[in-house]
This record gives C-alpha cells, structure tokens and sequence, in this order.
C-alpha cells in the first residue's frame, strides 16, 4: 500500500531548492557513515545499534532525542518505500510533491548525505488550499512524519478526484463522531497544554527548543503525546480514546507505556499514562482499577454564539 510522508529538507527548508533541482530527498540527524548494509526491516533493530552510536557523538541529547533522530533516520533511509509520496515544504508556505522511485545511498561530505531518490511532479500544494487536519500534520515537528491519513485529500490533489474522508473507516473505533472531534482535541491540548491540569507537572517533550512529544513514534504506532514531568523524573503517555473501544484504548496505551519503560526511560525514571476521553467510560474504569500507574480524565466542550 502506498504511504505518504511529509519531509523537511533541512532546518526551515534550507536545502529544499538543491533537493529540487538534484531530484532527492535527504537527511543528517548527526550519524556521518555510510548506512548501506545497515538498514534492517524493522526500526527498533536499527535504533537498538543506533541509538548509542548518537549519544556517544552527542553525550548531551536524552534518549528520547536520540530515538526520535534514530527513527526518524531510519525512515528516511529505509521506512520510505518506492512509490510512497513525499510532500516537502519550500519555505514559502507551498509543498513540492515527489514520488520516491531509488533506494537508499549516501553522498558523504556533502548536505543531507542519507538520501533516496525522487521523481518531482509537476504540482506544488499551497498550505493555505489543505484542510486543517492535513495542515497540522504536515507542520509537525521533526525531519520526517506520516500524513497517510490523508491519504484522500492527498490523492484529490494528485489526480483531482476522491474527495476527503472526514470518517474514520478504522475497525478498532466504535464511535466515528468522537474520533473526528478528538483529531481537533489533541491539537488543541498541545496548543493549551500549560493551562491544562497536566500542564501543572508535565512539559510536552522538547528538543532544541522544539516540541517533538505529538505523535511520537513507537514500534505499535505514534504516541498521541509524550511528556516529561517538570523535575524529569516521570515520562507520560497521553492517549486520547478516539472513540476507540475501551479495551482497546487501555491495551495500546499499556503498549506505548512498556516502550518508553524498555526504550526511552532512564534508570532513574517512572513511566505513567494517561488516557483522556468525552465520556465517563466505565469499561475504563474497570481495567484501570488494575491498573493504578494510568490515569483517567474526561473533557469538557463548550462554546457560545456571539452575535454581529
């Protein structure tokens, strides 16, 4: 199946025109060696190998950082398949589409020297033409980030048809109307977050002065958000329920919480969980009972009519 990316092509766009004009995408992320022969199928092998090489060149970044700048590597290098779409930013507020049609090879010495080949289509996407969803996800932080979830609206641009699916078709939701109003929610406890209960004791995860903690990848998938307690001795996993089944909302968020534990944690640091939805959910309730180092909130939506 074909899967979409948004792609920085350096800090704020840098080297997007040399990209353009050189028909590639590319990535630094501070590991200067050639990766040919190193990129096995799975992420978490190649983070595992990885991970200590960067912290080693860069003894001052955490294990989050090192993990999201490994991944983020990988992908460009290897997740990215031929024939996915890449949709990078100029700089001008327009996003230049390419299909990846090469695989992985390195140009040492020179910018961006992990790159992939691409064929750039004769369209460029102005931001202000995409939908608010798509938009929030294609200005997510880091080098690399999945829009497939955009896959439609992606398409309507590419070929001037199938118009956009604001319902989720995921099996594992049993409330369509919540998963589309809780798309909106998180960006919006991000954008609020220090005026929020958890804001009091957690910080959105940061690196370089950027927060990175929305939709932070893991082996089962992206991490709604990703904290770190004020004093950094707690990590926190945000999950928002989606309208997902209970079960499996708690299940996944145990999953998240058992990958920052084993993968991200430091010795000296707790991982708790969070999961946040419209309803008080009794079938929640019942798995948290056992469940004490995850927490239980619910939200509140309100607005009013203001008139001339």
């Amino acid at each position: 199946m074909k899967n979409y990316y948004r792609v920085m092509l350096g800090k704020q766009s840098a080297h997007a025109a040399e990209c353009f004009s050189g028909n590639y995408i590319g990535a630094d992320l501070g590991i200067a060696e050639d990766l040919t022969g190193q990129l096995p199928d799975e992420w978490r092998a190649f983070n595992k190998v990885f991970i200590p090489k960067y912290l080693a060149l860069l003894p001052g970044k955490s294990k989050i950082a090192a993990g999201l700048a490994c991944g983020m590597l990988w992908t460009v290098a290897k997740g990215i398949n031929k024939g996915d779409i890449v949709l990078c930013p100029d700089g001008t507020g327009t996003y230049h589409v390419g299909e990846v049609i090469g695989d992985y090879f390195y140009a040492p010495g020179l910018d961006l020297p992990h790159r992939r080949t691409v064929r750039w289509l004769d369209l460029v996407i102005d931001r202000a033409a995409m939908s608010e969803g798509l938009r929030n996800s294609t200005g997510s932080i880091g080098t690399v980030s999945s829009v497939t979830g955009h896959r439609d609206e992606i398409e309507r641009f590419l070929v001037a048809q199938a118009a956009p699916r604001l319902i989720s078709t995921d099996e594992t939701v049993d409330d369509p109307v919540a998963f589309a109003m809780e798309k909106h929610l998180e960006d919006f406890l991000v954008q609020n977050w220090e005026q929020t209960e958890l804001g009091k004791s957690f910080e959105i995860f940061q690196e370089d002065g950027e927060r990175v903690g929305q939709q932070y990848p893991t082996d089962t998938g992206p991490i709604d958000i990703l904290a770190i307690s004020k004093d950094k001795k707690q990590l926190l996993v945000v999950e928002l329920k989606k309208g997902r089944a209970s079960d499996v909302v708690v299940g996944q968020t145990l999953r998240y919480m058992g990958f920052v534990a084993q993968e991200l944690a430091e010795p000296e640091q707790e991982t708790r969980g969070v999961i946040i939805a419209l309803d008080d959910d009794q079938r929640i309730r019942r798995a948290l009972a056992v469940a004490p180092n995850i927490d239980f909130y619910r939200y509140q939506v309100s607005f009013k009519l203001l008139k001339g």
